[in-house]
């Protein structure tokens, strides 16, 4: 019985991961309310088939996927068609507009005023009335363009002089090196250990973390366990 459940959990598991490769599935926060339920099935395929003694492998395989291809010919289908697209993905809705709540729009929505107020303080509004619009998104989220009295002065607005933006680079992980982003960089294994020995560090393994950036240079973590800098 226990061989049986782990060959069937182990290739439940690659299958499903196989096939969320392929879809190409965005990430948890940016789902829709149709790839949720399109992701609770396949989890369910291969949960329910565990403990089914009359299912085999190649069903499971073939059940993971059959729906997969399902949903591949959906999503080609919503690509390609906008009326579909917005009967599978939805529509964004406008619950405030030009400073304007819309009740119909919040019922319609299955939205309260309360579970308004809750998502506008964690976009940092305290207030309905500091917000010009508001678009619920499909994935449940909103997006907000606050009144201007309340709205972030840009950079350009408060005449700051325009400064090059540079990436960070992570250099060490754990302890290891990332070779990939040294060579991004234009350095090499000598060169990060002859900054590590400034800082008296001789082995990567001592760090825990540390990036390259050209405005402050290297920057790093240690271990708890390693000498202070």
């Amino acid at each position: 019985m226990y061989k049986d459940i782990t060959i069937e959990l182990t290739v439940g598991f690659f299958t499903l991961l196989l096939m969320l490769k392929i879809l190409g599935k965005v990430q948890f926060s940016q789902i829709t309310p149709f790839d949720f339920i399109t992701g609770m099935v396949l989890g369910n395929f291969v949960g329910d088939s565990i403990f089914d003694k009359s299912t085999n492998v190649f069903e499971i395989i073939f059940s993971i996927f059959l729906w997969g291809l399902l949903i591949y010919i959906v999503e080609f289908m919503t690509q390609k068609s906008l009326v579909l697209r917005s009967f599978f993905e939805g529509k964004p809705s406008i619950l405030i507009n030009k400073g304007q709540i819309d009740f119909q729009k919040l019922k319609k929505n299955h939205l309260d005023l309360n579970q308004l107020q809750h998502l506008l303080r964690k976009q940092g509004y305290f207030s309905l009335y500091e917000v010009e619009y508001v678009i619920l998104e499909q994935d449940g989220n909103i997006s907000v363009a606050p009144k201007h009295a309340y709205a972030t002065p840009t950079k350009e607005e408060l005449n700051i002089a325009e400064k090059k933006v540079n990436l960070a680079y992570a250099v060490i992980l754990d302890g290891k090196v990332d070779k990939q982003n040294l060579k991004e960089l234009g350095f090499d294994e000598n060169w990060l250990m002859l900054q590590l020995s400034k800082l008296q560090i001789n082995d990567y393994k001592d760090v825990l973390y540390a990036e390259w950036q050209v405005d402050s240079g290297l920057q790093l973590s240690k271990y708890e366990y390693s000498s202070s800098q």
